[in-house]
């Protein structure tokens, strides 16, 4: 019985992770679409709460297809409390629920990743850090945006 459960739910699970992805990628696009500063502003108003509400959900009802119920404990920090918070190791795609349970803060990513199908564009509305991996002076600049983001009262979100 469990053989049968898993070849009619792991394609189900796969259509209804895909079908959020595509949604995720969609409302990336919307909140980007014509935005002023294409990067070098942080986004605010509508574009920013879109962001934030809606591949927050998306996200999260993403991993509970995936069979993963999150519970928080505690209160997560606001942006004036932590600009900056660190998790580690950041090493699978459990981060993404950290994000999620955070209000999909800016994260610090390899430039790369930005020209990626789909996940470039739902990247790029997170406004990230990009790091260069070929720019010699790659880590001064990735602490210097970080520093200028955190050190802007609110204007940017938080950093991961």
């Amino acid at each position: 019985q469990s053989v049968l459960q898993g070849v009619i739910l792991l394609p189900l699970r796969a259509i209804c992770i895909t079908f959020i992805l595509l949604l995720a990628w969609l409302s990336a696009s919307i909140a980007t679409f014509c935005q002023p500063g294409r990067g070098f502003l942080p986004l605010k108003g509508w574009r920013r709460r879109m962001i934030q509400t809606t591949l927050s959900s998306l996200t999260r009802t993403a991993y509970f297809v995936m069979g993963f119920q999150v519970k928080v404990k505690g209160k997560v920090a606001s942006l004036p409390e932590a600009p900056i918070f660190v998790a580690a190791p950041h090493s699978s795609f459990f981060d993404a629920i950290i994000c999620a349970l955070t209000g999909m803060p800016s994260i610090v990513s390899r430039a790369e990743n930005l020209s990626t199908p789909v996940f470039g564009t739902i990247l790029r509305s997170l406004q990230p850090v990009a790091v260069s991996r070929q720019d010699p002076d790659s880590r001064k600049n990735t602490v210097a945006e970080i520093t200028r983001r955190a050190l802007s009262r609110g204007q940017w979100p938080q950093v991961i």
